[in-house]
């Protein structure tokens, strides 16, 4: 048996791309020159998802520039969570790592994470030390969306840990047997588990234009992500209905009192009417709530595929030529069936 210390192994590095032409000329030739630095087997996999702009042609050259890009087209935009699944499936080297098109993380950090995987750790992960590049109301919302999404429940998702990370082989089989199709992919990290070593990071300006994700984005997939790893507002509406329910009892008990204590009141009409409506909102806001779950239930049992490909592109990684006399050894054999 080789220890991971004494090993140098196959890196494949996936990128998903949504309008980030400008970007990919200079960001993944970056990428590239690092990855051969740290291993001779490399691909980079550069998942498009549904891009309007030159991305395919921008592709299309690097692809032909180098053998190890990959270019994966998605037949239209199905979102970041779909996209990362896509390379993730495409990958084959025993080493995976996750990074975005817009050259925010920073590549002189993979050194870094190849090493502490060398150390044992089956996940390195990339901790963002402040998010001075976004609002202050999308600052809050990410803090209290942690909060709601870890109340209460055994996996912890850990707070301001992206999408950049390096993970084992078998961590990234875990990933891909997981048949889910609401894809919250910060909390199926999470979920699948194995030694884990967070790194702290301060995010790069982007390399151009602006970000394709923002408030509105940033929304869905918090909800995304509190409907399939919390169970907190179904929890919280119970909570409200108990409440209410008492309420209601000692409202009653009070009129009851005061009927036989000082007779007949005639009922307020603005109470009456106030009553009915906050009651009606609650009513309603948990029908809503509800209906959310039962909406993901309905996209889960309708088995639709998470992602289709329209086009593929590149050779990425190649297998290991042995060492003369090598053929029959157990790593040569181990190196052909990740393949």
């Amino acid at each position: 048996m080789i220890s991971r210390s004494d090993r140098s192994p196959s890196i494949s590095c996936v990128i998903p791309a949504f309008n980030e032409a400008r970007n990919l000329g200079t960001v993944v030739p970056r990428i590239l020159a690092t990855l051969t630095a740290l291993s001779d087997r490399i691909e980079l996999i550069v998942v498009d998802d549904g891009s309007r702009d030159d991305t395919t042609q921008v592709m299309q050259t690097l692809c032909a520039a180098h053998r190890e890009v990959v270019y994966l087209k998605l037949s239209r935009n199905f979102g970041k969570e779909p996209a990362l699944t896509a390379g993730i499936d495409a990958t084959r080297g025993e080493v995976v790592i996750l990074m975005d098109a817009d050259g925010q993380h920073p590549v002189a950090l993979l050194p870094d994470m190849l090493q502490k995987w060398r150390q044992g750790s089956d996940v390195v992960y990339a901790v963002r030390k402040t998010r001075e590049d976004q609002s202050g109301l999308q600052v809050s919302l990410t803090g209290l969306f942690y909060k709601m999404v870890n109340f209460g429940n055994r996996v912890q998702i850990p707070a301001n840990a992206g999408d950049f990370r390096l993970m084992d082989r078998k961590v990234v089989e875990a990933l891909k047997s997981l048949p889910e199709r609401n894809r919250f992919m910060k909390g199926l990290y999470a979920w699948v588990g194995f030694n884990s070593t967070a790194i702290d990071y301060q995010p790069l300006p982007r390399a151009d234009g602006k970000s394709n994700f923002g408030l509105r984005g940033s929304l869905s997939l918090a909800l995304t992500g509190i409907l399939a790893f919390s169970i907190a507002p179904l929890r919280a509406l119970t909570l409200v209905g108990m409440v209410l329910s008492a309420l209601a009892l000692g409202y009653g008990s009070w009129v009851v009192v005061d009927y036989w204590v000082n007779g007949i009141a005639v009922p307020g009409y603005a109470t009456i009417v106030v009553g009915m409506m906050f009651f009606s909102g609650i009513q309603l806001l948990s029908i809503g709530v509800l209906a959310e779950y039962v909406g993901r239930i309905y996209e889960e049992v309708k088995q639709r595929p998470a992602y289709l490909i329209s086009q593929r592109e590149g050779g990425g990684l190649t297998p290991r030529v042995p060492a003369p006399g090598a053929m029959g050894s157990p790593s040569a054999h181990q190196e052909t069936s990740l393949l």
